[in-house]
């Protein structure tokens, strides 16, 4: 009887959260292999150019740099804000009996049981903490940059292009994890009306982050051109991936 109650969650569910991590290990494997094909490693590439740019002619950029950084820490506050907003309300939820225990509706496929609604509540708490886990980790990578960014160079110093370069591409990082952990986490909210709405917004989010994703045309095997070679840090696949 409880088999027949949650047969729909126990397939659909794991199936819409299996599509995007099928997705996203193959784009992992494409930004390894061809980044100049996705917009990830043009962005990535571009970034670096930006940091050289940035070093070599700060005494003019130095202000252009730190409104730059300030306008990426900004959208990644936001998200984060978002994200634990959600999460506090999730976990409201949660602690009151009363929602836990009142289900939706019988008009709602799949199991309404008390265990699977505070189920449901409980994986999407874990989403959407872990994605401000990202954000904020993003924040500090990038608030490093905004101060190293302007630091003098030369022969004495410890800090590089190539390390500031690798900072900012490290909060970038995690800034895209913690986009993509959001974009996960938006189906399953549907999940409070049942498994079948969570599996096909999760097959229509797919085609639509490969739209996102891919360059076509004129972006295409460019990587030489910006000055990047094969076994640069971008060409092999450890860049920033930020959509």
């Amino acid at each position: 009887m409880e088999w027949r109650k949650s047969y729909l969650d126990l397939i659909l569910v794991p199936l819409g959260v299996l599509f995007p991590i099928l997705y996203h290990g193959w784009l992992w494997h494409k930004v390894r292999s061809q980044p100049y094909q996705t917009i990830i490693g043009i962005n990535s590439a571009g970034r670096r150019l930006w940091v050289l740019a940035m070093v070599k002619d700060n005494e003019k950029k130095n202000i252009l740099a730190v409104q730059t950084l300030r306008n990426a820490i900004m959208g990644s506050t936001l998200m984060a804000t978002t994200s634990i907003l959600l999460s506090s309300g999730l976990a409201a939820i949660i602690s009151s009996t009363y929602s836990v225990k009142q289900p939706v509706g019988d008009s709602v496929y799949g199991a309404h049981g008390e265990v699977v609604v505070s189920l449901k509540y409980v994986v999407l708490l874990l989403f959407f903490l872990l994605a401000f886990l990202c954000y904020s980790l993003s924040i500090r990578f990038i608030n490093q940059v905004n101060f190293l960014i302007n630091v003098p160079l030369g022969d004495t110093s410890p800090v590089n292009p190539e390390y500031i370069s690798d900072l900012l591409e490290r909060g970038f990082m995690l800034n895209t994890v913690g986009n993509r952990l959001f974009y996960v986490a938006l189906p399953l909210l549907l999940w409070i009306f049942g498994p079948v709405l969570v599996f096909l917004s999760s097959v229509t989010m797919v085609p639509i982050l490969y739209n996102l994703d891919l360059v076509y045309g004129k972006g295409q095997g460019k990587g030489k051109g910006m000055g990047m070679g094969k076994g640069s840090t971008v060409g092999d696949g450890h860049g920033c991936m930020q959509v």
